[in-house]
């Protein structure tokens, strides 16, 4: 019996794993869980797995849970002192981190520092300090797995083959919702259009960051760290039918590429599961015959400049990937609430990483020192960009 916390309990990957753990019983158990401010889903979790622990966004969130549900008799938390006691909960032997954005970064290391096994779905936490992660987690003996798609398909393809057996990694990208719209039309598209990914369904914060591409910098950034392997052989290309979730190259010119149907569950269950496989038949099988035809080709750097943004910030190192990080967690914002274009969007982030002088990012406070700097510059940007139209 496997016991699990989990970090975003209500978000669309927390849900999933609470799925696949109450399809599984036997094999797993849910002793910790930390949402933010959807108190209804979380009191029906809590009603069905009954956590020895729970956390909430707020002390009056706190209240609400235990004036509406007498009857548990576990912890309810709040803020940062919820989600530290859930990150390192004595029972949990794997911490889900799957938070969205910079937020979960504290206590992903937290539950590194307890010695929990991390399935990460948070990948922001690599973006922002993935150095200083990884290299908590291998002074501690801790096994990170990656818990996004495309992240568990190179991990399933690595088979444990060490880095200078790769010669690239090769991420996939469906493209998002504007992949056929015309360059001259993105200065128009709304919120609500940027929120219809033809493929997955997933929180509205990584919906965007789809759209952007900045999904698949963010996810370059992680695999550097991940598979320590630098910028030069991490590649991206865009596979609409999100079929192949990633590939390997190896030195000696094989591809290994993991393909599966577009359902979360699968790479939550294995990572629950590592190293064992177990079955899910409640799912449907992937159908290579069904005539939908795979194709691939480079995604457009013109109609996509986040993508570049990020390479740009991997590149420079230090604590440029921070300030990229929380300059895209405003912009989005700031598109979700109609503030900003879709295209002000990469705008702001250039904006942002060009005028901070990159510093080390070698320490937790230098890197939460540049994230700060770099919200508030961007809210000042966000603010220019309204005025000027």
């Amino acid at each position: 019996m496997k016991r699990v916390a989990i970090l975003g309990s209500t978000g669309s990957v927390g849900v999933t794993t609470l799925d696949v753990i109450g399809r599984s019983h036997e094999r797993f158990e849910a002793v910790a869980l930390a949402a933010g401010r959807n108190v209804r889903r979380l009191r029906e979790q809590m009603e069905r797995f009954q956590p020895r622990i729970v956390s909430v966004l707020t002390p009056e969130d706190a209240r609400e849970i235990r004036d509406t549900t007498p009857g548990y008799r576990g912890e309810i938390l709040a803020g940062e002192e919820g989600l530290r006691a859930v990150a390192t909960c004595r029972e949990a032997d794997v911490v889900v981190s799957a938070l969205v954005g910079a937020v979960g970064l504290l206590p992903t290391l937290e539950a590194i520092r307890a010695g929990k096994t991390i399935a990460l779905a948070n990948k922001e936490v690599m973006v922002v300090a993935g150095e200083l992660v990884t290299r908590e987690a291998a002074a501690r003996g801790v096994r990170i797995l990656p818990v996004d798609s495309e992240h568990s398909a190179v991990f399933q393809a690595l088979a444990d083959h060490p880095p200078e057996a790769v010669r690239r990694i090769v991420l996939t990208a469906s493209g998002g919702p504007f992949l056929h719209t015309p360059i001259e039309r993105l200065a128009r598209v709304t919120p609500t259009d940027a929120l219809q990914h033809p493929t997955w369904k997933m929180g509205s914060k990584i919906t965007i960051d789809s759209a952007t591409l900045m999904n698949k910098g963010l996810e370059v950034i992680e695999a550097r760290w991940l598979f320590g392997v630098d910028a030069s052989r991490i590649a991206v290309i865009v596979h609409p039918q999100s079929v192949v979730h990633s590939m390997v190259e190896f030195v000696d010119g094989s591809v290994m590429a993991q393909l599966a149907i577009p359902d979360m569950a699968i790479p939550v269950a294995y990572a629950l599961a590592y190293p064992e496989r177990m079955p899910l038949p409640h799912l449907p099988r992937l159908d290579l015959t069904a005539g939908q035809g795979l194709t691939f080709f480079n995604p457009e750097e013109k109609k996509f400049p986040c993508l570049g943004l990020a390479y740009r910030a991997l590149l420079r190192g230090g604590d440029a990937a921070a300030v990229l990080n929380a300059a895209n967690e405003v912009a989005v914002e700031r598109f979700l609430g109609g503030d900003l274009r879709f295209t002000d969007i990469p705008r702001l982030i250039e904006d942002v990483l060009e005028s901070h002088p990159t510093a080390a990012g070698d320490t937790l406070e230098g890197l939460l020192a540049a994230d700060r700097w770099a919200r508030e510059a961007a809210r000042g940007h966000a603010r220019q960009l309204r005025a000027a139209g």
